[in-house]
């Protein structure tokens, strides 16, 4: 999935909560679900769907659970993109002098 899906899938507040919880620790998705009563389990499992398509989260499975937990180096690669966009000099700013 591209940069552009990506900062989609990390626009809708739940899934940035679900992130938020990951990065605390690996859980199952029936753990992920006692997180979130207000919604469904269909919706959750759904929200993660669309975290795994962008790389957002990995997916690991131990006897009848699958675990996730997040994916650090996409969000290493969004600062550094983020990162270009504070202070410091751009190549513009270098050529005009």
């Amino acid at each position: 999935m591209g940069f552009s899906e990506t900062m989609k899938a990390i626009s809708d507040p739940q899934r940035r909560q679900m992130l938020t919880l990951l990065k605390q620790e690996r859980l199952s998705a029936g753990e992920i679900v006692q997180h979130f009563p207000s919604l469904s389990a269909a919706t959750v499992s759904y929200h993660l769907s669309l975290l795994k398509k962008a790389s957002l989260i990995t997916e690991s499975k131990y006897k009848n659970f699958i675990y996730y937990e997040l994916n650090a180096s996409v969000f290493e690669e969004i600062m550094l993109w983020c990162a270009q966009f504070t202070g410091g000099t751009d190549e513009t700013q270098d050529q005009a002098d």
